[in-house]
């Protein structure tokens, strides 16, 4: 269901996506050659790809067409309840809710360099909140259980990335060195233009 919909948000705005990171791309290689800084391409290329998710994150979530029925719940937990564990529904709003802010978690505890819950909370939250105050604007709901669901799914995001850093710290040298990074990401990387190229219907892979 997460994978469906953000397949349909990518088709959606591939035309702005492909401006944006070539420009983007341009714009950041010629900083570093000019100020003559250090090229780490799967440093790189993470940052491209939160930018991207960010946009695409974003663009979802403010998709007037996906619900056009507006409505307000103020009362925590009353929608997530309404759907039975293991139905399409529970998957979609409440699982898929998590699902969608678990990168964004994640990826801004890297930016921020964060080691507390409340670092990733108030971001969140945030985040979170401006995100169900424009949809209402646009003629979907506002959803307290919404923002509920999406800052667990952040705190997930910040989990994940404390684990995979200690995990790293206990790792060979070799598997923490820039090199297997760049090669790790390198294959994400074809993984993507593939995908992406197909959304676009060019079918280059």
């Amino acid at each position: 269901m997460v994978l469906n919909l953000l397949t349909n948000a990518i088709a959606k705005v591939w035309p702005m996506l492909t401006i944006f990171m070539v420009v983007m791309i341009a714009i950041r290689v010629s900083y570093i050659r000019i100020n003559k800084e250090r090229f780490v391409f799967y440093k790189e290329f993470l940052n491209l790809v939160f930018v991207v998710y960010a946009l695409i994150l974003f663009q979802l979530l403010t998709d007037a067409e996906i619900n056009t029925t507006g409505g307000l719940n103020l009362v925590p937990f009353t929608e997530m309840f309404r759907y039975k564990v293991g139905s399409s529904l529970f998957y979609s709003n409440v699982v898929g809710n998590i699902l969608i802010f678990l990168p964004f978690g994640y990826f801004v505890s890297g930016y921020v360099k964060a080691t507390k819950i409340s670092h990733i909370l108030f971001i969140s939250a945030v985040s979170s909140l401006t995100v169900e105050l424009v949809q209402l604007q646009i003629g979907r709901s506002f959803d307290v259980d919404d923002i509920i669901l999406n800052v667990v799914g952040a705190v997930c995001g910040f989990l994940l990335y404390i684990a995979l850093n200690a995990i790293k710290k206990h790792m060979p040298r070799f598997l923490q060195s820039d090199l297997f990074y760049n090669i790790i990401c390198l294959i994400l990387c074809i993984i993507c233009l593939a995908y992406f190229t197909k959304i676009m219907g060019l079918g280059w892979f």
